[in-house]
């Protein structure tokens, strides 16, 4: 009875759609009135192949595959030698409690790759620095959905979903060659919001952990939320933890502002009241600042379905610098540099993984936030398209972006299992890296889905 009832009730959720093409952007958009109807609109776009066809990128810029047939890549993260190391799986754990619930997951499963969760981290090697990376290996596996990617003190950190993970690191290695050290476990009761962003501090001494809520808007209760919609800031060396900022729905991805060591983020807003609402946003991240989840949305608009209100914390909620759409599902975010040339030498990209309730669809694009005096200024850029066919279909879907210190954007796009590629027209420009080392004789990765603590 629930296979024949799930697409017959979809098809009419999707029929009360209609919200406009564009969405609100910019550092103070004039929100609308929240509407709520009988039903949500829930609306995917179907997956299609890219064929010979290509993402669409500036004038002056070129794109190009450098890995593909993955399982379903999330974050990167150049290491210092040039090899990339991918984050590949999926995760979540949350009962499905509600009729929405139900449909909401048949409509995005249909929007997703089919291929198997990787639950793993590739390396890929360009040896010689001509941008073609023809080594690739399987760096650790046996992972649980792992996500989050940070480098410093000779290490590789990894975010799962219920681990924060330290694997050693020697220049050139192609494998972990052991198991990793647990530094301290992560909330995962339910893991509604299974993905855990993470960056580092410029020192190295703290990671920053992005850990989202378990619901909507508390609907499966305040003790379910404990410890989450929040970002964790944690002793490197020790595993030791506070609560940084509190308030983010669903902080999908974390970086750190070059020369400031300032933590910036992308948070996913909440659903259900309206195409227009609730903008996902870019926003600094202030030590104990509060950023309204769940009782108000961009500074003091009060969410009027959460019980109990609390006024007292609404009016301490900070406003985020910058609206980019709503429901775009933003999960990548990374600094850029003069090597991607003037136009986009000071500003954020971020992977726009694309709506799956809203109708048109939005998202689906790399864009492209404009710095002025450390923080964004002026209108954000459509950087990477085309992963949204003009016939409603989606060839790509992007997540993590991470900017190459010799001169490249990388995209993850985990619809089409590939790692894309951008640079300025006539290949990578300005602060080339030497070769990486020779890959030494291969020893088996890192295994063991339950690393020892450390």
């Amino acid at each position: 009875m629930t296979r024949a009832l799930v697409p017959a009730l979809a098809l009419a959720l999707v029929a009360c759609g209609g919200t406009p093409d564009e969405t609100y952007t910019g550092p103070s958009p004039e929100l609308p009135k929240p509407q709520r109807g009988l039903f949500p609109t829930l609306k995917i776009s179907l997956p299609s192949e890219w064929g010979d066809q290509l993402p669409t990128v500036p004038e002056g810029y070129e794109i190009a595959p450098i890995a593909d047939n993955l399982q379903i890549p999330r974050q990167m993260l150049v290491l210092p030698n040039g090899d990339i190391i991918v984050a590949e799986g999926r995760g979540g754990r949350a009962p499905k409690l509600t009729p929405k619930d139900i449909i909401a997951g048949f409509i995005k499963s249909r929007g997703n790759t089919q291929v198997e969760s990787g639950n793993r981290l590739t390396l890929l090697r360009d040896a010689d620095g001509d941008g073609t990376y023809e080594n690739r290996s399987i760096f650790a596996d046996n992972l649980d959905a792992p996500y989050g990617l940070a480098f410093g003190n000779d290490s590789i950190y990894v975010a799962t979903q219920d681990a924060l993970l330290r694997f050693a690191y020697t220049e050139g290695a192609v494998n972990a060659g052991a198991a990793p050290q647990e530094i301290t476990k992560l909330p995962a009761a339910i893991n509604h919001h299974w993905t855990k962003a993470l960056t580092i501090s410029a020192d190295g001494r703290y990671l920053f952990v992005g850990i989202g809520s378990d619901s909507n808007i508390t609907e499966r209760g305040l003790a379910v939320e404990e410890s989450r919609a929040m970002v964790w800031q944690v002793e490197a060396a020790t595993g030791f933890h506070r609560v940084f900022a509190t308030g983010l729905r669903n902080p999908t991805a974390l970086a750190m502002q070059p020369g400031m060591d300032q933590l910036w983020a992308v948070v996913n807003e909440r659903d259900e009241i309206g195409g227009e609402l609730v903008p996902d946003y870019l926003t600094s991240v202030r030590p104990g600042g509060f950023y309204g989840w769940p009782y108000s949305y961009w500074g003091q608009n009060v969410d009027e379905r959460v019980r109990p209100q609390k006024p007292e914390k609404v009016a301490s909620a900070i406003a985020p610098d910058f609206a980019l759409g709503s429901h775009v599902a933003a999960l990548g975010v990374a600094f850029s540099t003069p090597t991607m040339g003037a136009q986009f030498a000071n500003g954020v990209f971020v992977g726009q993984h694309g709506s799956w309730n809203r109708d048109p669809p939005v998202g689906y694009k790399v864009s492209f936030v404009p710095f002025r005096d450390g923080k964004p200024s002026g209108e954000m850029i459509d950087f990477a398209t085309g992963f949204l066919g003009e016939d409603g279909k989606a060839r790509g879907r992007p997540v993590g972006v991470t900017v190459d210190p010799r001169g490249a954007l990388l995209v993850a796009d985990d619809l089409a299992n590939t790692i894309w590629r951008i640079t300025p027209t006539g290949g990578a420009a300005g602060m080339p890296l030497a070769p990486a080392a020779p890959a030494p004789a291969a020893t088996p990765p890192a295994t063991g889905a339950t690393p020892p603590a450390g």
